[in-house]
């Protein structure tokens, strides 16, 4: 009998000791896993903020530049993933989600690691040309690939919840917001949220959490927005921004699932032709960067947290035109997320509907605006109102966030009927079968 055989048998010999031994396997993969894309998360942060830091520096010394960088790196970005790594495409959130109902294509190129870099690596690429991307989607996807490859490591079997624990400490790392990490693996990650998955869940969101503060310290994401609003005026404006950003997120949703499924000819014709899609995005979002003073470009972070403490206000045009940006970016195909910039787009959205309430606090509504149109993005109410209320600082909002919310869930349901997300995700499901079938 050889030495494998004798400690094989010794395992069966032990009752549960080999369960032990797979059960120890499976929380050291997930602790490794929590701390390495707590560290990614950081590092992913910072890079993120140097692009947008050399772009603006850049901009301010050539200013007419972006007309001819814009469209040029978009151009690039979008031949590359289409090229080499179509996984990598869009928000990230799909994929994550595609992988959990199907957990085949977590072990293909959709939650790898080159595909997680080539996700890191494009998405700043779009940052440093001035598109309106975020970090938070692609960190989820990042954040998958790492918990899979982990327990590739330590061969561990994976689950449906291993991925939505990956998922939730990529967000909760990503904003520095753990409640909201959780309530995103309830609404959005999991179908089915169980006792057991609640337990990995949190677990990873607070290894990640605790590696993110230990490197970055504790911080308020958007700032502290101090100002509350008298029950009367909520009475008036939570409805108000819940229909108009509810609507406006809707139509964003609807506009994105048009453009990446849509069967009529026009969509079809133009999925045909990403590379000059990707151009047209491109030269769109440099316009609107001038034309705005460059508030537009990037994840739009500065201008929203100058707008929810109450230091300043942007042009009345920001939130249409920053609409407009993330709209274009989106469909371009290009890497990037949308959490960031839809928080823009809401904070532009409250600044418009301030005008309207003049006697109230502009950054009490801007929070609102916010909460209106994200959730009429992602259909995620209770991950809206804690991401916000963590990010920040404002508990004495919590019943006008949630009042803003549940509206703005009904509206844009009204004007778009399936959630962004879960409609993205089909696509890559169907995409990872082909290649299954090709294979």
């Amino acid at each position: 009998m050889t030495s494998q055989e004798r400690i094989k048998a010794l395992f069966e010999a032990v009752p549960g000791l080999d369960d032990s031994m797979d059960a120890a396997r499976r929380r050291a993969a997930t602790a490794i896993g929590a701390i390495s894309l707590g560290l990614i998360a950081i590092i992913f942060a910072w890079l993120g903020d140097k692009a947008q830091q050399i772009f603006n520096q850049f901009q301010s010394q050539n200013p007419y530049a972006p007309l001819v960088l814009t469209p040029a790196v978009f151009v690039a970005v979008v031949w590359i993933t289409n090229r080499w790594t179509s996984d990598a495409r869009g928000s990230g959130i799909p994929q994550v989600m595609a992988a959990g109902k199907d957990l085949d294509l977590a072990y293909t190129k959709l939650l790898s690691m080159p595909t997680a870099l080539a996700k890191l690596l494009l998405t700043v690429a779009m940052l440093l040309a001035g598109g309106s991307v975020g970090r938070e989607g692609p960190t989820v996807q990042v954040a998958a690939a790492v918990m899979v490859t982990c327990h590739r490591l330590f061969r561990v079997p994976m689950t449906a919840g291993v991925l939505i624990a990956g998922g939730a400490a990529g967000v909760a790392a990503a904003f520095n917001t753990p409640l909201a990490g959780v309530a995103f693996a309830i609404e959005e990650l999991a179908a089915a949220f169980e006792q057991r998955v609640a337990v990995l869940v949190m677990g990873a969101v607070v290894v990640s959490g605790l590696v993110s503060l230990g490197l970055s310290g504790d911080y308020v994401y958007f700032g502290i927005m101090h100002e509350t609003l008298k029950v009367s005026s909520v009475v008036l404006i939570a409805p108000v921004a819940g229909v108009v950003g509810g609507a406006l997120g809707g139509l964003f949703s609807r506009t994105l699932l048009a453009f990446a499924r849509s069967g009529h000819s026009w969509f079809v014709m133009v999925r045909k032709r990403p590379v000059l899609v990707a151009f047209v995005c491109g030269l769109l979002v440099a316009v609107l960067g001038l034309v705005t003073g460059g508030s537009t470009w990037g994840t739009g972070y500065e201008v929203t947290k100058l707008m929810v403490e109450g230091h300043q206000s942007a042009s009345p045009w920001f939130g249409p035109a920053k609409f407009l940006a993330t709209a274009a970016t989106a469909v371009s195909g290009a890497p990037g997320g949308i959490f960031a910039p839809s928080l823009s787009v809401g904070a532009g959205v409250g600044q418009l509907l301030a005008f309207c309430f003049p006697d109230d606090p502009m950054p009490a509504i801007v929070l609102l605006g916010m909460t209106g149109y994200f959730v009429g993005v992602v259909r995620a109410p209770l991950t809206a109102v804690i991401i916000l209320m963590e990010t920040t600082a404002s508990r004495g909002m919590i019943l006008p966030l949630f009042a803003t919310a549940i509206i703005a869930d009904a509206v844009s349901k009204l004007v778009c009927r399936e959630k962004l997300y879960h409609g993205l995700s089909r696509s890559f499901s169907s995409h990872g079968e082909a290649k299954a079938k090709q294979a």
